[in-house]
């Protein structure tokens, strides 16, 4: 453990003159003022319900104005919702756009972080333009997209980290590019001394240490989460002292672990210039612990810390504030005076009044104007409904409107004047109309990329097959596929647990490390949190990774860095940044609780902004994998595990041939029933149908081929349109993703006009299947179940030529 010296006092080197060292702290207390002056102004603007809530870093501006000065021109910094200090000193925010994203302000380029659709000190640099094009990474200070998860952050940390480490040793990337130069770019972390808590936390540190990567987590520790002081959220309330097994010796790799207090100025300029160096040359990761730090304003706007602080605490944190303590240091050493720094203050607190005011005012003037508009036309439609004249006069009398309240009226309008046939109304609707589509476009939009590289601009290529064709097995079409695209793009790089050395368990990756490398396809760790957020920080970083999960039951470990980063990364930044990572895992049909789940509803709800592939075939698969290698859009493929070693026909352009995402298919073609359905299921369905036939039943069966996006050419609507009956295939629970195929169908799709019958499901029971294949044949779907519903269901609509089964 090296610890820093809080006596050592810094001090101009002989290339810097006393003025200019003076200037330079100066202007460092100026912007560790302003910080606090801002946390003080916003916990005033929430609550007097100007915003909806705050969240600030008062407290930690000191420690943070340390790690700016480190923080170069393609660094990369993953943290957390207390950094705004640094955010100021390294020009990633300003204050004005601080407030702007207080106040939600969804004006272009207010809040350049989220459009408007984060909470306070959330913040993010602009990594994509508007196209979907990469900026060059290397010529700004970059700040991946943070979340309110605590600790969320620690898992796309690594995947940063590590990408210097490839840049840097894979001579392919050697030479100028927009994401690195020569891998000296470091990966800054931020947490909180409560977060540590946290399994992402350790499973982070473990794979750090083991990848040995530039990555420096800096530890705010100001002995609270929330209301729960450190003796029940730390073995010896110290987070640092618990990993002492990680300090780096001369027999072993590790960490370089740095221990300083968060109010000593000068000792955590030295710090953070020491730790950095090493993280940076060496490539070996640093961890900086920094303690004594407080809270002046406690953990948030929803309550007050003297709740729950003594009074003792509470005069220790008014003495050791960070600010207060540089501001005794830089008079103690004569860097400045009592009156030099009133005045700054002073300047300071006008400054931050000057940049909320505007924030305030520029977020009101972009809403005026709708609300005056909204109001000429109800007073308009007043005139020939005189009922809503009081809503015109609510409506103008409205100070500081938002837009909920303006368009809460509106639709109220709308509503009584709905037997009002006139020209004042249409004009209304109309203006509501076309309202909504900004509407739409300012809340809702971005949840994909949807940039020149998007999946729905790529041309299709179908398969071809010649006399050379051979039948193979499925997981060697996967493994040629693989196999040419690594081969033509250098950026692809693979990762997962066994999938190295013996190239996945079901040999997709056979003999491709030997050929392309350990740097390319890695194995790693049991730590799925952690390899998801190696690929997430990767693809932030340019590159093209495959993060795999070795089953499908596994990736429920990694759901809540899927859900809360990656599927929210281009929503959450307004379409500014992108991380084209795909996950590969393998599910559906096998034996036992563990290795056979299809929860692809948990999926369905949490994964919104990804990507769901579920190929029926590993031909299909390749397609899919052919697609996005070539686009820029987040996806989950899941592979049928009981496929690998079915026999299948090799393309001959098996690393070119696109399977376009979306579009469903029509696998056999019928005329009495619709049975739809995915992956594994419909080897089964085309077995029912061969057996249904011999009964005079046509059936059609249609594979969705993804779930997200759905059937977009509607192929599910056509085919029951034809046949007017339909049947939902699904592996997943009761009610689970039959329900959203169902919804999708019937309510979007208009499929229910065509239905003759109830439409039904045929599903998993509610458990797991228990181990064998008894266990699976009796709680999963079966041949004889698919054909006894479809029979059933005949029966129902012409009973005297489909007699009762049963």
């Amino acid at each position: 453990m090296q610890k820093a010296n809080s006596k050592n006092t810094l001090a101009p080197t002989p290339e810097l003159s006393f003025h200019d060292f003076r200037s330079i702290v100066l202007a460092d207390y100026k912007i560790a003022f302003e910080s606090r002056q801002a946390s003080i102004l916003g916990r005033r603007e929430v609550l007097t319900g100007k915003a909806k809530f705050g969240i600030f870093g008062d407290g930690k501006e000191v420690p943070q104005l340390a790690m700016a000065k480190a923080f170069k021109a393609g660094d990369w910094r993953s943290g957390y919702y207390r950094d705004q200090t640094f955010a100021f000193a390294t020009g990633i925010s300003t204050i004005k756009q601080f407030f702007a994203q207080l106040y939600a302000d969804q004006t272009d380029n207010a809040d350049p972080f989220s459009g408007g659709r984060q909470m306070n000190a959330h913040f993010a640099t602009k990594s994509v333009n508007k196209d979907g094009s990469w900026n060059d990474l290397t010529k700004i200070k970059n700040c991946s997209s943070d979340i309110s998860p605590t600790g969320g952050q620690m898992a796309r940390l690594v995947g940063l980290a590590y990408a210097s480490k490839l840049y840097r040793n894979n001579k392919d990337f050697s030479g100028e590019n927009k994401f690195s130069v020569n891998g000296n770019e470091v990966a800054f972390g931020t947490i909180g001394n409560a977060s540590t808590s946290e399994g992402v936390f350790f499973e982070a540190i473990n794979a750090a240490g083991v990848l040995q990567i530039p990555m420096a987590i800096s530890i705010w520790d100001d002995n609270y989460g929330i209301s729960v002081p450190a003796k029940y959220q730390t073995t010896k309330e110290d987070i640092s002292e618990v990993l002492k097994g990680f300090q780096r010796d001369k027999e072993n790799s590790g960490y370089e672990i740095f221990k300083v207090k968060g109010w000593d100025y000068p000792a955590l300029c030295e710090v953070y210039e020491e730790a950095i160096a090493i993280c940076r040359d060496e490539h070996v990761p640093v961890m900086i612990h920094v303690t004594e730090l407080t809270q002046p304003q406690g953990h948030s706007t929803s309550g007050s810390h003297e709740r729950y602080k003594t009074k003792k605490r509470l005069a220790w944190e008014k003495e050791h504030d960070c600010i207060l303590k540089m501001r005794e240091w830089m008079i103690s050493s004569a860097i400045t005076t009592e009156e030099e720094l009133i005045a700054l203050e002073e300047t300071a607190k006008t400054f931050v009044r000057s940049q909320q005011r505007e924030a305030w005012n520029e977020f009101l003037a972009a809403i005026k104007p709708e609300q005056e508009e909204a109001e000429e036309l109800i007073s308009a439609v007043a005139e020939h409904t005189p009922a809503i004249g009081s809503i015109a006069k609510q409506l103008g009398s409205l100070t500081d409107a938002q837009r909920r309240e303006i368009y809460q009226l509106v639709r109220k309008a709308i509503h009584l004047s709905v037997n009002d046939n006139s020209p004042a109304r249409a004009n209304l609707l109309a203006w509501y109309q076309e309202r909504s589509a900004y509407i739409t476009e300012r809340y809702s939009n971005k949840l994909h990329t949807r940039g020149k590289e998007s999946p729905e601009n790529l041309k299709v290529i179908p398969a071809i097959y010649n006399n050379q064709s051979k039948m193979i097995d499925g997981r060697e079409v996967l493994n040629a596929c693989f196999d040419a695209n690594f081969s033509r793009d250098k950026r692809l790089v693979a990762f997962g647990e066994d999938l190295g050395q013996i190239g996945d368990v079901n040999q997709g990756f056979a003999g491709l490390q030997e050929k392309f490398g350990e740097l390319r396809i890695t194995d790693t760790g049991i730590r799925e949190m952690t390899i998801v957020g190696q690929g997430i920080g990767l693809a932030l970083r340019g590159l093209r990774p495959i993060a795999e999960i070795q089953y499908l039951d596994y990736v429920i470990f990694t759901l809540n860095v899927l859900s809360d980063d990656l599927a929210t990364l281009s929503y959450r930044t307004n379409g500014v940044q992108k991380a084209p990572v795909i996950i590969r895992t393998r599910g559906h049909r096998l034996e036992g609780i563990w290795h056979s789940g299809s929860p692809m509803s948990m999926l369905l709800g949490s994964l919104r902004g990804l990507h769901l592939c579920v190929p029926r075939n590993m031909t299909q698969a390749s397609g899919m994998y052919n697609t996005l290698f070539r686009t820029d859009e987040p996806a989950l493929v899941i592979e049928c595990l009981n496929g690998y070693r079915l026999k299948e026909k090799l393309p001959a352009n098996v690393g070119e041939f696109t399977v376009p995402l979306g579009l469903a298919e029509v696998l056999e073609e019928g005329t009495d029933l619709t049975i739809v359905s995915y992956g594994a299921c419909l080897r089964l369905a085309q077995e029912a149908a061969e057996e249904l036939a011999g009964f005079d039943i046509s059936v059609e069966i249609v594979d969705l081929q993804t779930l997200l996006p759905f059937d977009k050419t509607h192929v599910c609507a056509t085919s029951l349109a034809k046949t007017n009956k339909l049947l939902i295939l699904d592996e997943d629970v009761p009610g689970g993703a039959s329900a959203y195929i169902l919804q999708h169908i019937l309510e979007k799709q208009e499929g229910y006009y065509s239905l003759d019958v109830q439409p039904r499901t045929l599903t998993a029971k509610a458990h797991r299947p228990p181990f064998g294949s008894d266990g699976d044949y009796f709680s999963k779907p079966s041949v004889e179940d698919i054909f006894e519903t479809v029979y059933d269901m005949m029966h129902r609509f012409k009973p005297s030529k489909f007699p009762k089964l049963f």
